[in-house]
């Protein structure tokens, strides 16, 4: 009986071992948190860069019609697959001012999904992941620009 329970509490330590270093990824179909029907063009100014996964995010201040500011948040792609773009974290420094076309969140909080940046020299840098489900992601080749 001894054994049994020795063995018994083995097998549950491991699992909880196993458990704990495994890490928790938690990701997001585009549709859970975007609106594909509202698409967003944000000028503002870089008040930073987060190179984290599984998105990057742009923070930006936007100048409001009233002359407030408003703070936005704008998600993109993971830092690999911008790495691989050839973005790197020196390519956007705080107080770029930049153009994002994307997408606004459903909730009406001032955060979107990137699409594409646009620099003020005309440069532009595609910002989304493919396969998100967000518009023209390259998951459907049938699919037509609006």
């Amino acid at each position: 009986m001894r054994a049994r329970t020795a063995a018994f509490t083995a097998f549950v330590v491991g699992i909880g071992i196993v458990r704990l270093t495994t890490p928790v990824i938690a990701h997001h179909a585009f549709s859970a948190e975007f609106d594909a029907n509202k698409p967003v063009k944000i000028e503002g100014v870089v008040t930073k860069m987060e190179w984290i996964n599984p998105h990057s995010w742009i923070h930006l201040d936007v100048k409001g019609a009233d002359g407030t500011t408003e703070k936005w948040m704008i998600e993109g792609g993971a830092p690999n697959a911008l790495l691989r773009r050839g973005f790197t974290p020196d390519s956007l420094p705080v107080g770029t001012r930049i153009i994002v076309d994307g997408y606004r969140a459903k909730d009406g909080a001032l955060r979107a999904n990137g699409r594409d940046i646009t620099f003020t020299d005309g440069r532009k840098l595609f910002m989304g992941s493919s396969g998100t489900g967000a518009p023209l992601d390259g998951r459907d080749p049938n699919e037509k620009p609006r």
